[in-house]
């Protein structure tokens, strides 16, 4: 693998644990335009621009993914770390994850995906916490239904966790 293939300085990012009035998850269902059979459900989120801090960061995105316009965002709840091949290149993201609220599944702005996210979305799709534990597709994380069971009942760690996989 050459130095051009390969993305050594990890990337940072923020994501949202987005839930509805019924405690639903918003998860986007994505793929890799050059595996199609490789596909995922993720929490919406991106990549910080430059100057730009986490929390501006995960809100932006939640607004260009989904069109939902958070106005503030709850307390971080775990950073994680993953290493990944996606479009024939390897990548290294850290990304923080935050919980956050809406009133309305209903978007209050236009979508704005970049070209890359037009291609890989499958879907995005309001999750039941039951309904989550089923699912046999990836989850980013793997265990997002562990951690969505012990945020709802209560028992989530106070302080972030670290999530590396």
């Amino acid at each position: 693998m050459t130095a051009s293939t390969s993305t050594v300085t990890p990337r940072i990012g923020a994501r949202v644990l987005l839930l509805d009035p019924a405690d639903r998850v918003l998860l986007i269902h994505a793929l890799d335009p050059a595996e199609p059979d490789h596909h995922w459900w993720e929490l919406p989120g991106g990549g910080l621009d430059d100057g730009e801090d986490l929390r501006d960061a995960a809100r932006r995105e939640v607004a260009e993914e989904t069109g939902i316009m958070l106005t503030t965002l709850g307390r971080e709840l775990w950073v994680r770390e993953s290493r990944f091949r996606y479009k024939g290149r390897d990548h290294h993201r850290i990304e923080h994850v935050f919980l956050g609220r809406t009133p309305s599944t209903a978007p209050q702005v236009a979508l704005q995906p970049t070209e890359n996210e037009k291609a890989g979305l499958i879907e995005r799709r309001w999750w039941p916490a039951d309904d989550l534990r089923q699912c046999r597709d990836k989850l980013l994380p793997a265990d997002l239904p562990t951690l969505l069971n012990d945020l709802l009942s209560g028992r989530f760690s106070p302080a972030p966790l670290t999530l590396i996989d």
